[in-house]
């Protein structure tokens, strides 16, 4: 016989005994899955950009959100899921991980640690997409980030809390002056930020070689997603940087970050609309590619005293074509941001390096972010250059020059030799202050062209070792008295005897007939 009283009451103790989880989490059904791309059903009251969990421990990103279904693309696990995977909504946008700890770390857009070191110890987190201080939030930009690249900080200044595009092809220096720029905020209290976003593994590795063994790192987080990692951290790597960079600047302190470069970020979003069916425009990016970089850089801000005072000086890096700043993202970018530094590649294949084109280079926050002293001396300086240069353009025609054409050609020769720095070299505001003064003076006429850049060299030691009392007077915050500018050009006279002689000028010769023709086939032919 059959107890049903005993089955009945096993079964009560058995319910009794259970433990029950209820999951209320939104849940969806993989339909589609190729490409890191996912397309779910079922899924309903999903945000844009929310982080969505995928069956197996993976995790997507939600961007389209459509009436029967949404789009996904995959942060990780592209291999491993599957059609009819189960997808929850988890309620919440990518977080980045920040705080102090990240300093002198490498991590990826996540906050995870890629150096090889200890993990980092779970602290504070912010959300990569957070709105752009109001303009009543914001205050002037007129402190000055000091490159230490004398071209840059003489004629195209970046104030704290400016944003000032590198634009230029490729192999022209733009990262190197990312980096140099980095490298000059030891001991200046600003917080660097370097995201790199598709670049070659071995190419970071260098810079990462760079700041660690110019002790950069103390104060210098990297945050990279090399072409090697999914295409959807990539389009997010800018963004955590800049949370980790908001973190800092809502702090009170100053930061710069890098971005390098915003030409594969908007290849990356391209790539991820093309795979999400999205609707092509010009160059077939996406009609928003405009909105993705300029909600990133209105970031960068100088905030007003009431918020701490703190800044974000953002320096992105756009990549051109064979040198057309018309084409869609270079306009774009630039319409964004608060001037641009133009390498151009005619010049950096000439010596010329930094290869900047004052004419194509613009800050438009001006002097009012530069040093007092170098915006007085420095305030000729870009018309002289231009002049130079529009002459240098006219003699290639041939003609016989006046007294004063030629005075002008060897004056922009110098100076030219002058402006150019050699990488990971950063000149002091006082260095500039003395190498400008001597460029614009009638002393200049006695140094032979060849002789400029060594002459240049040995006149800062020169002034550090023997007359430094000259070298301390110099104040960069205050006007350079006209006792003190002749005191500094009295020094560099002495140096000219010293290095050059009393007989700057080259001597000409009057070669006898028939030994030009031997100097000319044994001198090498000048351009």
């Amino acid at each position: 016989m059959i107890d049903v009283n005993a089955i009945g009451n096993d079964i009560r103790d058995k319910i009794a005994r259970a433990r029950v989880s209820i999951d209320e989490r939104v849940c969806g059904k993989i339909v589609y899955s190729g490409d890191g791309v996912i397309r779910i059903s079922g899924l309903h009251d999903v945000k844009y950009n929310e982080l969505l969990e995928v069956h197996g421990g993976y995790r997507a990103l939600a961007l389209n959100l459509e009436e029967s279904s949404v789009g996904a693309v995959l942060l990780s696990g592209s291999e491993e899921v599957r059609y009819g995977d189960l997808v929850y909504s988890t309620g919440e946008t990518v977080h980045m991980r920040v705080g102090e700890a990240l300093l002198g770390r490498v991590v990826d857009p996540l906050g995870q640690a890629l150096d090889g070191m200890e993990e980092i110890a779970a602290g504070e987190t912010r959300p990569i997409e957070f709105p752009a201080p109001s303009i009543m939030d914001r205050d002037k930009v007129n402190k000055p980030l000091q490159t230490g690249i004398l071209a840059i900080d003489s004629m195209i200044p970046i104030g704290r809390g400016q944003r000032e595009l590198i634009i230029g092809d490729r192999q022209t220096g733009k990262t190197a002056i990312a980096v140099d720029t980095i490298l000059n905020q030891k001991n200046e209290d600003v917080i660097c930020i370097y995201v790199s976003i598709g670049q070659k593994a071995s190419s970071l590795a260098k810079i990462l070689q760079t700041l660690r063994n110019a002790g950069a790192m103390e104060y210098t987080c990297v945050v990279c997603a090399t072409a090697d990692d999914a295409v959807p951290l990539q389009y997010i790597a800018p963004y955590s940087g800049c949370a980790l960079a908001e973190y800092f600047m809502y702090k009170g302190k100053d930061v710069l970050i890098v971005y390098d470069d915003l030409s594969k970020h908007a290849v990356a979003y391209r790539t991820m609309s093309l795979l999400l069916k999205r609707p092509s425009g010009r160059e077939a990016y996406p009609g928003d590619v405009f909105y993705l970089h300029s909600r990133l850089l209105e970031r960068a801000a100088k905030l007003s005293p009431a918020l701490g005072g703190g800044s974000i000086t953002a320096l992105p890096i756009v990549e051109t074509l064979a040198g057309d700043i018309s084409a869609y993202i270079p306009t774009n970018v630039i319409s964004i941001t608060d001037g641009q530094i133009y390498l151009e590649s005619e010049l950096f294949n000439s010596g010329v390096r930094p290869a900047v084109n004052v004419g194509l280079s613009v800050s438009r926050v001006g002097g009012s972010a530069q040093r007092a002293a170098i915006r007085q001396i420095s305030g000729q300086l870009r018309v002289n250059l231009a002049q130079y240069r529009e002459l240098a353009i006219f003699v290639q025609f041939g003609s016989d020059l006046d007294a004063e054409t030629q005075k002008t050609l060897s004056r922009g020769v110098k100076m030219t030799d002058t402006l150019k720095q050699p990488q990971y070299l950063n000149y002091s505001v006082r260095d500039m202050i003395v190498l400008l003064l001597v460029s614009e003076s009638d002393l200049i006429d006695k140094i032979p062209p060849k002789k400029v850049t060594a002459y240049n060299a040995g006149l800062l030691d020169y002034m550090r070792a023997n007359h430094a009392d000259v070298f301390e007077a110099i104040d960069p915050d205050k006007k350079v008295s006209e006792e003190l500018r002749q005191k500094i050009l009295a020094v560099a006279d002495e140096y000219v005897s010293c290095s050059i002689g009393d007989d700057g000028a080259e001597p000409h010769v009057d070669l006898p007939v028939g030994a030009a023709e031997e100097a000319g086939a044994a001198a090498p032919e000048a351009e």
